[in-house]
């Protein structure tokens, strides 16, 4: 547990004199009444389903999300993607060519996309041979101008979630936000750090609706946190970040959970099997690491020249190599069942 934390020596000073931006939905917020004219947005009158802006504090979704999760409403945002989420966290709390933030390679590349985009400094501190952070270096190139220090658990691309101890000492001792993206936490054994939340005051756990819930194509980002830091991000966002289709989709996705552990059950399914046949049969695969995702990482003798084999054979992966830690390393997400065999069949069969 964390005590001596106070969210308020993190905030920009520009973002802690802002006046957030009020929309009209903000304002009157029931939009649901059929007695009500709506004449105060300046909107399109005529109806067609999605004439209307958007609700800005996505209400309904987040009531499932809490009764779902188990965590109050007032500690979830949403986003366009975890990407706006997480630009939403630099723009609050890193102030540009000042502060800096600690990855931890090879990870999600976008965390140092960001840095470049808000001229923060992304200081890198490498995962161990066994794809764990080491948590006295990631200490020691911390300073008082280190803000976010970026967690990526279960990792990609490696695969492996964390050990829960060094994570919670990195919660305890660094002085900044902690962000543990849980992007593929679904497909793993290991329980979320939600469980945490009221813990660690310095927590931001991201989430989404991407992987497990397969709904890529909606761009709609989770992220969870104190009520004080909820706050914050809500503060800045765009009004209506995220757009009415959207919401609709991720409730009818939300209202089927039954579907969504089915999914996630055969996707487990088939990693383990893909994983067991990649061992046994492909002799110039030489490591298959483990993983808690919905992906491999395979270490192979030659990653370029296997993946533009498997292009002729109509199989589009992702070559690795070029990331710290991963030379010669490819990662194939797990698809269905007759995908997974087509895999399986071009890997066999390129010499």
């Amino acid at each position: 547990m964390k005590t001596d934390f106070n969210i308020h020596n993190l905030i920009r000073e520009n973002i802690k004199s802002l006046k957030p931006y009020s929309s009209a939905r903000d304002e009157y917020k029931d939009t649901t009444s059929t007695e009500m004219i709506f004449l105060d947005a300046n909107e399109n009158p005529f109806e067609n389903g999605v004439n209307r802006y958007p609700d800005p504090q996505q209400n309904n979704v987040k009531d499932l999300l809490s009764t779902i999760k188990r965590i109050p409403r007032e500690n979830i945002l949403l986003g366009n993607g975890s990407d706006e989420i997480l630009d939403l966290i630099f723009r609050a709390f890193c102030e540009p060519n000042q502060d800096n933030i600690i990855t931890l390679p090879p990870t999600y590349g976008m965390y140092g996309v960001l840095a470049n985009v808000n001229a923060v400094e992304n200081r890198k501190v490498l995962l161990n041979e066994n794809f764990q952070p080491k948590v006295n270096q990631i200490l020691e190139t911390a300073d008082e101008n280190s803000k976010i220090l970026f967690l990526c658990s279960p990792n990609n691309p490696t695969g492996n979630s964390f050990y829960i101890d060094d994570v919670e000492e990195l919660l305890i001792n660094f002085n900044g936000l902690v962000v543990v993206d849980e992007a593929y936490i679904d497909f793993s054994e290991q329980r979320s750090w939600l469980t945490k939340l009221n813990d660690y005051p310095n927590l931001i756990i991201t989430q989404t609706f991407s992987k497990a819930y397969g709904l890529a194509g909606i761009r709609l980002g989770v992220c969870y946190a104190s009520k004080e830091i909820i706050t914050i991000l809500n503060n800045i966002k765009p009004p209506y970040n995220v757009n009415e289709l959207t919401q609709q989709r991720a409730i009818l996705r939300l209202q089927k959970l039954d579907e969504v552990q089915n999914e996630i059950a055969q996707l487990i399914s088939e990693r383990k099997r893909l994983k067991k046949e990649l061992e046994c049969c492909v002799s110039y695969i030489e490591k298959v690491y483990h993983s808690d995702g919905n992906f491999l990482l395979l270490k192979v003798d030659d990653a370029t020249k296997r993946y533009h084999q498997l292009i002729e054979y109509g199989v589009v992966i992702r070559n690795r190599t070029t990331q710290p830690l991963c030379e010669n390393c490819l990662r194939i997400s797990v698809g269905i069942c007759e995908e997974n065999q087509k895999l399986i069949r071009a890997l066999k069969a390129i010499q």
